[in-house]
């Protein structure tokens, strides 16, 4: 619990949102549905582009073993547990208590060794830990202040290493397929989840990573086929979208 009454970053409605979630985060049938189908996309994103980067074979069994990484309002731990099983040292951190309790049953479950801690990312930074990257996946829409949130994830990736951001774009497009599309109508995703106040364009996310001494290196749109419930890697950002930036 360090640091979550003092922290400007947390936002209560969406602390008490994934509260009453949190059950559900490994029912693959459940509201988290589109998260599991995500995160095969996302993990082989991030493996691949991490292996290029510290030239290893992707097709590895464990391709980033001893990589230090962080991720960042973990959840259940679907992202975490991906990593770790690519061989990561994982630590996963979350504000949400139930979140962590589960996160931290599967994994033990599943024989992960995770450190998973129910904390913000200022109060870690406060620490001066340090992790070789930072896994900042569907985040920064659910923060009340994004400068400040992306400020401490930035200072708790060490020089050279890597942050990821994945999120929903702001725009009466986004708004139409990713919340009245897919919490309306298909109700994909339980009412709420979003808000379109809170989403955020690309180039407000790579402001402060500019700002806190990083350097874009990719960017990646992420298509939705609501027929088949498949997604896959696009040019087309003007929705979901993934950035890849190096900390000089």
């Amino acid at each position: 619990m360090a640091g979550l009454q003092a922290d400007s970053t947390v936002d209560d409605y969406e602390v008490a949102h994934y509260t009453k979630l949190a059950e559900t985060w490994w029912d693959t049938e459940g509201p988290f549905w589109p998260l599991h189908t995500l995160n095969t996309l996302r993990v082989t994103y991030i493996r691949d582009q991490l292996c290029a980067r510290l030239r290893r074979d992707a097709a590895d069994d464990v391709p980033l073993s001893g990589v230090e990484v962080l991720d960042v309002g973990c959840g259940g731990g679907i992202l975490s547990e991906s990593m770790a099983r690519l061989g990561a040292n994982v630590t996963g951190i979350d504000i949400v208590e139930k979140n962590i309790g589960i996160a931290s049953l599967h994994a033990r479950d599943a024989g992960l060794a995770i450190d998973y801690q129910q904390r913000t990312a200022s109060s870690l930074a406060g620490t001066g830990a340090l992790f070789d990257v930072v896994l900042n996946m569907e985040v920064v829409e659910h923060v009340a202040d994004l400068e400040a949130f992306m400020r401490d994830c930035g200072k708790l990736v060490r020089p050279g290493g890597s942050q990821f951001v994945a999120t929903i774009n702001r725009n009466p497009l986004a708004w139409f397929v990713a919340i009245f599309g897919a919490e309306y109508v298909l109700r994909w995703l339980p009412r709420g989840t979003h808000r379109y106040r809170m989403l955020r364009k690309p180039a407000e996310v790579q402001a402060c990573l500019e700002r806190d001494g990083f350097e874009l290196a990719d960017v990646t749109g992420v298509r939705v086929n609501p027929l088949s419930r498949t997604m896959a890697l696009t040019s087309m950002t003007a929705i979901n979208y993934m950035l890849l930036a190096h900390k000089r």
